[in-house]
């Protein structure tokens, strides 16, 4: 079936809400589109059933260097959030209907008393219990969804997860780093073999909003069954991150980190935490130097900042660190 683009095509927006019922016959259907991330379009649709917003997966990313993925990761996303949203109710968007034709689907809007997390923290706002609450609700999500085996047969996601996320942040770092790269690949290697947990893949601060019942995930396309390292690693790294950006908040940025930690551990029962916190501790520097020369450089950093996180990273990098503390330790002391 062609792929159908939403942003050219609005007879098939009106089509889509049309088959789900959720529009009449004789009523306009217009999509705003919203600002967001770098993979999909999304649309705001407001009709007389309600407000709505769509999401349609992009085949080549908004960024600088060349990234092509495929579209059917939309249905990763979709499993991930129809399967999520039974396990833990109210922290991921309600699916209301998906089109295979466009690789879109339809979920509930979150209005404006839903504020980004990123967002919160570039403004200076950081909330320990922020990040209580995000590593209690990953904690319960890992937890409930360890060694299912129907879940690691619907999301063997393993080429889509490598060209999401592998290729494009550890991959194309060895790239740019040749003398770390034998180090670096160990670790896609490592990662691509270890399948856990149902893993989001994306757990960054721009893809949580922040409601009355807590954090919501969004943006779970590179959902895969896999290693919940990732998943920490991945949301751990941009608290560092924006502790380098701002250091006169650099204390209640690590705060937060000890506490994101401290909710999820006491769930980890499906391995010995400290085996998953060695594999956590090693992949944390690979992360933060991508999102510093990978194919996702993160965009709030001045180029002196992105020198000192990229030495700090070569160096953590190289040292192999075993423990969080020992990061946490090292950053506070360069960044703080």
């Amino acid at each position: 079936m062609a792929y159908v683009d939403l942003s050219l095509d609005p007879a098939a927006m009106r089509r889509i809400f049309l088959a789900l019922g959720l529009a009449g016959a004789d009523e306009p259907v217009e999509a705003v589109p919203l600002a967001g991330g770098v993979s999909s379009g999304i649309y705001r649709v407001d009709l007389r059933s309600g407000r709505y917003c769509v999401k349609q997966a992009l085949p080549r990313l908004k960024v600088a260097k060349d990234w092509q993925v495929p579209v059917e990761r939309v249905f990763a996303e979709i499993g991930y959030l129809r399967t999520v949203g039974a396990l833990v109710p109210g922290h991921v968007p309600k699916v209301l209907g998906e089109d295979a034709a466009s690789k879109s689907f339809v979920m509930a809007f979150l209005g404006p008393e839903y504020r980004n997390w990123k967002a919160e923290l570039l403004a200076g706002r950081v909330d320990v219990a922020t990040a209580r609450a995000t590593g209690a609700v990953l904690g319960r999500i890992h937890a409930a969804t360890a060694d299912d085996a129907r879940l690691a047969a619907q999301f063997a996601n393993d080429a889509d997860f490598h060209a999401l996320r592998l290729e494009p942040y550890l991959v194309e770092t060895a790239r740019e780093h040749p003398p770390l790269a034998d180090r670096l690949l160990q670790l896609v290697e490592r990662t691509a073999g270890s399948r856990r947990v149902l893993v989001h893949g994306d757990v960054s601060p721009k893809n949580i909003l922040l409601g009355p019942g807590g954090p919501v995930l969004l943006d779970a396309e590179c959902a895969w069954f896999g290693d919940p390292a990732f998943d920490l690693a991945f949301c751990l790294n941009h608290l560092l991150l924006k502790a380098a950006h701002l250091p006169q908040h650099a204390g209640a940025l690590m705060d937060s980190w000890r506490a994101l930690l401290q909710a999820y551990w006491p769930q980890v029962r499906w391995e010995p935490a400290a085996a998953l916190e060695q594999r956590v501790a090693t992949l944390l520097p690979a992360l933060t130097l991508a999102r510093i020369d990978g194919k996702s450089p993160v965009e709030y950093l001045g180029e002196p900042q992105r020198q000192r996180v990229r030495e700090a990273a070569i160096a953590l990098l190289r040292q192999a660190p075993r423990s969080l503390d020992f990061i946490a330790g090292r950053w506070a002391r360069d960044f703080a």
